[in-house]
């Protein structure tokens, strides 16, 4: 059953990639300006010299994901060689099709950006989806897995958005000694970095319940029962009564948060404070509304990417 997962967790990399292709051809390349991280230093040649972003994005990526393989993680580096092998050559056949019907680029106003934050907001939708898959882009994505490794307490997508930021300012002198291209690559990478963060952040955040309560039996048996998630038992004391009482502790997903909150309306002298949690590690599984497991679609290798 795991190899079948695998198979389909590699598939979806390979489209991810086609459409972070498609990505470039439409939105980043008409607008002429670089994305910054390595696939921007490449953008910037391709512009100067003509020679192909595929073919120097796979050049490249090669020694890098050779470092990564043998000082990160092996699973990680085969996949991201994945995306970088399906992301240069879908590069290549694109660029042998004419998609100036699609292609979005003006000399007009302030709409000149709209080409860029979409574009960021697609390689955002990108990066979420490869890092569940145990996956990266290649490039900087590459180097900031390296500096993870020795400082994990540092955010992938600021240091991230840190690298790419600074080789944007050399966008300057390549486009003719213009701040717009680096304002729109900057934009570019704010985009790509909160979009990827969100959404990966989306499936680990959870909401935490105290409850106080003298039904602490019965309100546990139903969440249990409704949300197979279970509660932890604190005795406690009102101060100001000095009445003994319970607290319940309780975690669950987002998605069952309405439940709790109707479990708890349904007890007399009760009431539960609410507080979102960006993360839970451990034992804790996803759940879905109706208390069964979340089957996760794709592989997660061997969690390193994060």
């Amino acid at each position: 059953m795991r190899s079948v997962k695998i198979i389909w967790t590699y598939l979806a990399i390979a489209c991810i990639a086609l459409l972070a292709a498609l990505n470039y051809e439409v939105f980043v390349f008409p607008n002429q300006f670089a994305p910054a991280g390595l696939n921007g230093i490449c953008t910037m040649v391709q512009y100067i010299t003509g020679i192909r972003v595929g073919y120097l994005s796979l050049v490249l990526n090669v020694p890098l994901a050779l470092m990564c393989y043998y000082k990160v993680s092996k699973p990680m580096a085969l996949r991201s060689m994945v995306y970088v092998v399906v992301f240069s050559l879908g590069l290549l056949l694109l660029d042998k099709l004419d998609l100036s019907a699609f292609a979005y680029s003006t000399d007009s106003g302030t709409s000149k950006i709209l080409g860029p934050l979409v574009a960021g907001v697609i390689q955002g939708f990108v990066y979420a989806i490869l890092v569940r898959a145990s996956a990266y882009t290649g490039g900087t994505d590459f180097v900031s897995a390296m500096l993870h490794k020795y400082q994990p307490n540092k955010s992938f997508f600021s240091m991230n958005f840190a690298i790419n930021s600074f080789i944007a300012v050399s966008s300057y002198f390549v486009y003719g000694f213009q701040m717009e291209p680096v304002i729109l690559c900057i934009l570019y990478c704010f985009m790509s970095s909160t979009v990827g963060e969100r959404l990966m952040k989306s499936g680990r955040e959870a909401i935490c319940f105290e409850i106080v309560t003298d039904y602490p039996k019965e309100i546990s048996d139903e969440i249990i029962s409704r949300l197979n998630h279970t509660t932890t038992l604190i005795p406690a004391r009102g101060m100001y009564s000095g009445r003994e009482t319970n607290l319940l502790i309780c975690v669950v997903n987002k998605s069952q948060a309405a439940i709790v909150a109707d479990i708890v309306r349904g007890f007399p002298k009760t009431f539960a404070v609410m507080d979102s949690v960006g993360q839970v590690m451990g034992n804790f599984k996803n759940m879905a509304t109706n208390g069964k497991e979340v089957v996760e679609i794709l592989d997660a290798g061997d969690g390193k990417t994060l």
